[in-house]
């Protein structure tokens, strides 16, 4: 498992700056990095690839791994969409017939698997 680089603290400090309406790249490249580590502390493996450019990318999800080249599942979006699907402030299912995320392969679906962190509404 990767070593985490950002404090739980730090973390949810910058998330709760962003949600508080800060658009500092600091706190929201911050908050994406901290969601995305958490993804993979939940779902270890490497079998899907998250993405939110140009902030971070994550293997998660146990299962078939790849060892080069492109991962056969990846899901991709921003970061708005990312935070927002992490907290639990818009579905997963929203948020992919809104074509707010991109998912190509067979085991691209993170249902289940969010909210990461679970925010006041």
């Amino acid at each position: 498992m990767a070593r985490r680089r950002i404090q739980a603290a730090d973390g949810l400090a910058a998330l709760a700056a962003v949600e508080a309406g800060s658009t500092e790249r600091a706190d929201i490249a911050t908050s994406v990095r901290f969601l995305l580590e958490e993804l993979a502390e939940l779902a270890p493996g490497k079998s899907v690839e998250v993405r939110v450019p140009p902030f971070g990318a994550v293997q998660c999800v146990g299962g078939l791994t790849h060892t080069r080249g492109t991962p056969p599942n990846v899901i991709e979006m921003d970061a708005e969409t990312w935070i927002g699907i992490a907290t639990g402030r818009l579905a997963w299912d929203e948020a992919l017939e809104t074509a707010r995320v991109l998912a190509s392969g067979s085991r691209a679906n993170l249902e289940g698997l969010l909210p990461i962190v679970r925010r006041r509404a």
